[in-house]
């Protein structure tokens, strides 16, 4: 099955019949940047009909269940003039016990063959020769993006092209660990992918519309779990191929900044960290080669301004405890340095 088969059989099967409409006019449900009645994905929206049906399917089970008990609580309501003793018990109903199991197993079951469906359908999409192919990395506590075909490495905010509906290019993402159990989730462009040690998991999304789409990881991995933030920017291709074409750069050796470059690549600095086209090699630690272009550091924690990367590169674990870059004991004036020469990189 193709990815189009995919898309039109997605599209064919999401008209938005009356419970999608429901959802769409709760602004609580459909208006938050991770919510998943708003998706703008295949695969997310696959999954949102999965939800809108299990969801319909369940309410009206609460809604019998609540009406048959509000209509017990009143039918059979203490009357003045009632005896204090029991009503007359009934036993034995071959009906009602053969209902109550056979109805539930039958919903179990498509429940079951549905959401089989949808997982069946979202793995088997077959792969187009042109699709985007990005190496997801989780560590402890950020996320390392390799794109193999065009030769960049980044972190933390992930770049991918939007995709066509008409002619979809999806983008697929390879995904491992560094170190412990992590998991990718961005609501509105895919499900959750779990991102294991030694072992290498695949999802893809092709998001429709150009914009930022947020995530969390959605595995417990450590103190700092909850800030390992997912930025995802789905570009236009004119801002997807001006973004390749300033990640494959090298960083620029800017004469200004050269005593903040040459502290840099005296410290400690060098050994966790990668610059291209300087002596700093390290792959513990995320790229920054072009730190200046992101807008966030510490993995979305914090907005990436000159004040705020002083005070990361000073003490990370002030800002972010638990995070596994030490503090950097430099005094104010090689701190002033590095600050500038990180803030070059662009």
């Amino acid at each position: 099955m193709s990815l189009g088969d995919v898309l039109s059989m997605q599209i064919a099967t999401t008209r938005d019949p009356w419970p999608m409409r429901l959802f769409h006019r709760i602004p609580f449900l459909s208006s938050g940047p991770t919510s998943i009645f708003s998706p703008e994905a295949t695969p997310a929206h696959s999954i949102y009909g999965l939800s809108v049906f299990v969801i319909s399917i369940t309410f009206a089970i609460f809604l019998i269940v609540a009406g048959l008990l509000a209509y017990a609580l009143i039918h059979f309501r203490h009357r003045k003039g009632d005896s204090e003793m029991e009503p007359a018990q009934l036993y034995g109903s071959q009906q009602i016990e053969l209902s109550w199991t056979v109805i539930p197993f039958l919903i179990v079951v498509i429940l079951f063959l549905t959401t089989a469906r949808i997982i069946a359908v979202t793995e088997r999409a077959r792969k187009p020769a042109d699709a985007m192919d990005v190496v997801v990395i989780g560590h402890q506590f950020w996320w390392e993006y390799r794109y193999p075909k065009l030769g960049i490495v980044t972190a933390n905010e992930l770049h991918i092209p939007v995709s066509d509906p008409a002619k979809p290019l999806p983008t697929y993402l390879t995904m491992s660990s560094a170190d412990v159990d992590h998991s990718f989730w961005v609501p509105k462009l895919a499900g959750k992918m779990d991102l294991i040690p030694n072992k290498v998991n695949v999802m893809w999304m092709d998001p429709h519309k150009p914009g930022l789409y947020l995530g969390q990881c959605a595995q417990y991995c450590g103190v700092e779990h909850a800030m390992m933030l997912i930025r995802v920017y789905v570009d236009t291709p004119e801002q997807f191929k001006k973004w390749i074409a300033d990640q494959q750069r090298p960083a620029v050796n800017d004469p200004a900044v050269a005593k903040g470059r040459q502290i840099f690549e005296h410290t400690a600095c060098i050994s966790c960290h990668t610059v291209r086209g300087t002596d700093a090699h390290g792959t513990f630690g995320p790229d920054l080669t072009h730190l200046a272009s992101r807008d966030t550091i510490g993995s979305g924690m914090i907005r990436n301004t000159p004040e705020n990367l002083r005070k990361w590169i000073d003490d990370p674990n002030a800002i972010k405890p638990g995070c596994m870059m030490p503090k950097m004991n430099l005094d104010a004036h090689d701190l002033d340095a590095v600050t500038a020469y990180m803030a070059s990189l662009r």
